[in-house]
């Protein structure tokens, strides 16, 4: 049996199309030796990229799989075991094969234990009331959990240790104790791996925290000895006598690297983007232990090891591709390249390998949904590419158990999980396991087609103009690089809204008005923009939250440094501040920059914010309405900035970053301000964060001010002189805070120009990914992985025939200033008239008497949320509670929480368990 680090199942037979077959609505529309591994474009094997999709829906079940929100199908080879506790960050077979464990997160569990015989899941572990066995602490970390030689313990990773537990005769764990790594100031331990020597009596700790590997006595956990490796240690694997430790932020700095910041580590880092540019495995000698460690140079974040037969394989994920190591020789005699589809080179994130004994060599692609096949004989012999095999969502970990391949999938189908709530969340997230026996080379062959259909991969997704001058503008072009007929365009970032919770109430659309808690009253720009320029009722953001969903806009990816980090995100949220979370290839920014564009960013992805004194979000209401009424500049200068150069460089700083104590109209002035001096740039984008809700005014009244900012931004755009060539994208970051009769991705989006079609309902499927695409089509901006080359551009959405009709913004309909418990100086808001037919929540009145206890300790828990001031953290609130307290105060806490039948106190919301995205105080 072979065990590695990060794995999925799945079996032979098509048994994987699970559900119901349907059809689809509508038609399609319109230093060693190196093996590059690759399909040739041609082979007939791919086709249609997203106009796939035509009408389907995220969790529909098609004839070629089921939809899940980033663009893909997913049907996976084999057997499917579906888990409900939230998704896998890693998992490991025990030594005997009977069972699987898997460290979990997002379900209110942090541990789950499957008995692979009876196919089924046995136990889970968490601090949730419904776990087999509680815990203290829901935080689980990249790598492991690990069984002891002997079967009999088992031990998970958490912030600043291990919980180690007992494994009882029928597989299940017990007498849970905790083994503790001390913080080093303000670095916790954040362990990674865990390996245990032959004999049980020590463990070896990756502290990937603290850039240390410790060896740590089993019995007592005394830390014995200490090892000084590189950056952000992740995996380990022993060989002999020799400790190999993947470094996924490569070596230590050295003087006049470049460097950027990761966990107070400053690591080697590109001076623009700010990505990683080293990827390091550490060799410890065992036998030697004083002996100096040992350093190999491999691709970019290295992450999963696995060793057999005297060679190792390291997985890297930014390179995509794996490193064979010569264990004799400590060198790479190697490089097997993951890139399957020629298109693009980056985006697949290999992260798990493991080795069959009859010679496949099988390496899980998590952003492609696959296993890569590869026949392998030794480490100095290339190997040679067999094809591809199909998973569930997000494959992250990969062994062989007798016959079988077990692979779990980190999203296994999406955030489908079953529920009494009236709708679905992004938090309703699920994992799976996949069990196959691997099939026969023919078969592989016959299913790489499968992979590449469900991916989108077909030849000339990304063509680029032959010439220049020669093709008549179109809004959105063809090739890269040929003209349009928008010069500008403006992105606007807002926070956290299903497209149920703003748009439920509009009849013309797939909406739930039970669920519209921010109807035509607190939002009349947006529905009046949605009236004017279109109504678009299934787009999706692919991301949980906001760590995933910035990163999705910003680089069409949710890198798997992120996506593995989230059963802690101790070492970083937002990875703004965080090279391990930047892709090589760039942003969205850089790509521009590198098209010749012009861009001015307006807050969107800053990590610091410094405010001057007095800068409540009631003196800069005043300081708002005094400029509008003098034209003077604010009186409250502030200073937004990212690390990242390429960013902070085209940077307008007076605009402040997320910070729900700071009212988006004012945001808006700031903006309009720089606008009129200085006109726009190719690519304007912005963040709008006052719908995230939880600052100062109650959350209609900061949603109305969100929908009043983003009605003047447009009415400001087109009546100027840039309106002619100008389209306007408005687009949430993600859609966690509130619930979707159709699923919990998906999200309002608007798409405002003279080139935009007018007046439409489109029920085409959409998301973020798609929306990037467009923007790089007309931008000429050359795509920046995998996931955005594959996606069809919206050309649907756009004209030929402009309609240069401006857009007047309306007055706001709900109070601004509605919740405050102090009153600004200037005075509080008086809204224009309601709309009593657009009504979808009664208007909030005075709490009784005798209904405030639950309220006061509603408002008691808000002071710890860090929602507004310079530390503002998006989503440190727990989602459940946040989403709970946002529909409360929106109905004046009268009426429960859709699917429930009373109104909870915050310790009491069920799903509360669930840890926040940030769980530093």
């Amino acid at each position: 049996m072979q065990v590695t680090r990060r794995r999925r199942r799945v079996e032979k037979g098509h048994s994987g199309l699970l559900g119901r077959r349907i059809s689809r609505r509508i038609p399609l529309v319109t230093a060693g030796t190196t093996a590059v591994a690759v399909v040739a474009a041609g082979t007939g094997i791919g086709f249609a990229q997203t106009h796939r999709f035509g009408t389907d829906q995220v969790g529909q079940t098609t004839d070629q799989g089921q939809v899940v929100s980033a663009d893909q199908y997913i049907a996976p080879i084999g057997d499917r075991l579906v888990i409900n506790n939230g998704k896998i960050m890693s998992s490991s077979v025990s030594p005997d094969g009977t069972h699987l464990a898997a460290s979990v997160t997002d379900g209110g569990m942090a541990l789950s234990i499957v008995d692979l015989k009876n196919w089924k899941e046995q136990q889970v572990v968490g601090n949730s009331a419904s776990a087999n066995l509680r815990i203290s602490g829901n935080d689980v970390g990249q790598e492991g959990p690990t069984y002891s030689p002997d079967g009999s313990q088992l031990w998970l990773g958490q912030i600043d240790g291990y919980r180690k537990f007992s494994v009882n005769p029928d597989g299940t764990v017990g007498n849970p104790t905790f083994v503790s790594i001390p913080a080093d100031g303000p670095k916790h331990a954040l362990v990674g791996e865990a390996v245990f020597s032959p004999d049980g009596s020590t463990v070896y700790s990756a502290v990937n925290g603290q850039n240390r590997v410790v060896a740590i006595n089993a019995a007592t956990g005394a830390i014995q000895q200490t090892w000084a490796v590189g950056n952000a240690p992740r995996d380990m694997v022993k060989v002999g006598t020799k400790l190999y430790v993947s470094n996924e932020g490569g070596r230590p700095a050295k003087p006049g690297d470049a460097t950027q910041n990761s966990y107070n580590t400053q690591v080697p880092a590109d001076p623009s983007t700010g990505a990683t540019t080293t990827g390091t495995v550490s060799v410890i000698d065992l036998a030697n232990p004083a002996a100096a460690v040992a350093s190999i140079d491999v691709g970019l974040h290295p992450t999963a090891l696995y060793a057999k037969n005297g060679a190792l394989f390291v997985t890297n994920t930014a390179t995509n591709d794996v490193s064979v190591i010569d264990t004799a020789s400590n060198k790479v005699v190697q490089t097997i390249a993951t890139q399957p589809w020629p298109e693009a080179s980056v985006g697949y994130e290999p992260d798990a390998v493991t080795l069959t004994d009859d010679g496949h060599l099988l390496v899980t692609l998590g952003r492609a949904n696959a296993v890569a096949v590869y026949r392998y004989t030794s480490p100095l012999e290339p190997v040679s590419y067999v094809g591809l095999l199909p998973t569930d969502y997000f494959p992250a970990e990969i062994t062989t158990v007798g016959n079988d391949v077990l692979v779990s999938n980190t999203r296994g189908i999406d955030a489908r999980r079953p529920t009494n709530k009236a709708g679905h969340g992004t938090h309703d997230t699920t994992s799976s396991l996949q069990r196959f026996t691997l099939p026969d080379d023919s078969v592989i062959k016959s299913e790489t087609g499968k992979v590449f259909s469900q991916n989108g991969w077909n030849g000339g997704s990304v063509t680029l103009t032959e010439g220049k001058g020669n093709a008549k503008p179109v809004p959105v072009p063809l090739r890269l690089g040929d003209p349009s007929t928008i010069k500008h365009v403006f992105l606007i970032v807002k926070e956290n809204r299903t497209y149920d919770q703003v748009f439920g109430d509009v009849p013309r659309g797939n909406g739930d008005p039970s669920l519209a808690q921010f109807g035509e009253n607190v939002t009349p720009n947006q529905h009046a923009m949605a009236q004017q320029f279109g109504l678009y009722d299934n787009t999706y953001d692919i991301g949980t939250n906001s760590a995933e969903g910035h990163n999705w806009l910003m680089q069409a990816d949710d890198p798997e440094y992120t996506e593995s980090s989230a059963g802690e995100y101790k070492r970083s949220y937002d990875t703004e501040d965080d090279a391990l979370g930047h892709q090589r290839t760039g942003f969205i920014w850089s790509g521009a920059q590198a098209a010749g564009k012009s861009v001015r960013d307006f807050g969107e992805f800053q990590q610091f914010l410094t405010k001057p004194p007095g800068a409540t979000w009631q003196n800069l209401y005043c300081d708002t309405k005094n400029m509008q009424a003098t034209g003077q500049d604010t009186a409250y200068p502030m200073n937004s900035s990212s690390p990242i150069p390429s960013l902070n460089d085209v940077s307008v700083h007076g605009f402040p970053k997320f910070d729900t104590s700071v009212p988006d109209i004012y945001r808006t002035e700031i903006w309009k301000r720089d606008f009129e001096k200085n006109g726009p740039a190719n690519l304007n984008m912005f963040w709008l964060s006052s719908d995230h809700t939880g600052g100062p005014p109650n959350g209609a009244a900061q949603v109305a001010d969100n929908d009043l900012a983003v009605g003047k931004i447009v009415d400001t755009i087109s009546h100027s002189q840039y309106w002619k060539d100008s389209a306007i994208f408005v687009v949430e970051d993600d859609s966690q805070a509130g619930l979707d009769h159709v699923d919990g991705h998906r999200a309002p989006i608007q798409i405002i120009s003279p080139w935009a079609r007018h007046g439409i309902v489109d029920s085409h499927y959409y998301s973020q990914i798609t929306m990037i695409r467009t923007i790089e089509q007309i931008l000429g901006i050359h795509p920046m992985n995998q996931k955005d080359s594959a996606a069809s551009p919206m050309s649907g959405a756009f004209t030929q025939a402009p309609d240069y009709t401006p857009f007047t913004a309306l007055p706001n309909r709900t109070s601004l200033t509605a919740g405050l418990k102090t009153p600004p100086a200037c005075g509080l808001d008086t809204p224009a008239p309601q709309n009593a037919a657009a009504a979808t929540v009664p208007a909030a009145t005075a709490v009784p008497a005798d209904k405030q206890q639950v309220p006061a300790q509603w408002d008691e828990w808000l002071t710890h949320q860090h929602l507004s001031g310079p530390d503002a953290k998006p989503d440190f609130a727990n989602p459940a509670q946040m989403n709970h307290f946002t529909w409360y105060q929106t109905h004046g806490w009268t009426q429960p929480y859709p699917g429930e039948d009373k109104v909870y106190a915050p310790a009491d919301v069920p799903g509360a368990y669930i840890p926040s995205s940030e769980s530093d105080g």
